[in-house]
């Protein structure tokens, strides 16, 4: 088995490649809520929204399904870079972050950085266009952990909107920590329009 990279939660770090399906849970507001079903149909994930002033709060609590704070994903005002902050569990006053995730670079069109800022200080990249839903999460050594892609209805072949799309963890990499970088994407592409509202690529310019 590959090393466990254990950074949110141990319960989340698989034995064998999962493929989970996120389901944005509000079609009235951008990041309104989110819930997140293994292959079973059983429920892993959860982000609870209450009304359109969730988004102004700038921070985002993923939840298992008892309804156990897993992770706080906080924006980090002000910053060029889209950056934003993890913190295990309910953020307190004066919690200390595990990780950071921002735009590698404020000029262009970018990958994401994520650095891992407990234990093993590890960095991870992510590339693709979240907008399109096709992008992957990179370790330092490029091999990757994590996927993320559009839906497909096995019974009609038919791919689904965006709303509804795939999250592919690998085997040893930490599937809560990978739907905290989710959930900040979403958040950085509800950020980012084109000036006729269709979605651009969440690193392009602010």
């Amino acid at each position: 088995m590959k090393q466990l990279r254990v950074i949110v939660e141990e319960a989340f770090v698989y034995d064998e490649e999962k493929h989970l399906t996120v389901m944005k849970t509000s079609l009235f507001f951008a990041g309104d809520g989110y819930t997140v079903y293994d292959c079973k149909g059983e429920l892993v994930f959860r982000v609870d929204s209450y009304g359109p002033d969730a988004r102004e709060k700038d921070e985002i609590v993923l939840m298992d399904a008892q309804g156990k704070c897993l992770l706080t994903v906080r924006r980090k005002r002000p910053s060029l870079h889209h950056r934003w902050e993890g913190y295990l569990g309910e953020r307190t006053e004066g919690q200390k972050p595990i990780f950071n995730m921002r735009r590698s670079s404020i000029i262009g069109r970018s990958s994401m950085t994520v650095e891992v800022l407990k234990d093993s200080g590890d960095e991870y990249h992510i590339e693709g266009c979240f907008g399109n839903r096709h992008c992957t999460i990179f370790d330092a050594a490029k091999e990757p952990m994590a996927e993320i892609k559009r839906k497909v209805d096995a019974s009609t072949n038919v791919v689904l909107g965006k709303d509804v799309f795939s999250l592919i963890i690998k085997p040893g990499f930490d599937g809560a920590f990978a739907m905290g970088l989710v959930l900040v994407l979403d958040q950085i592409n509800g950020d980012t329009f084109d000036d006729d509202g269709s979605e651009m690529d969440p690193t392009a310019d602010d």
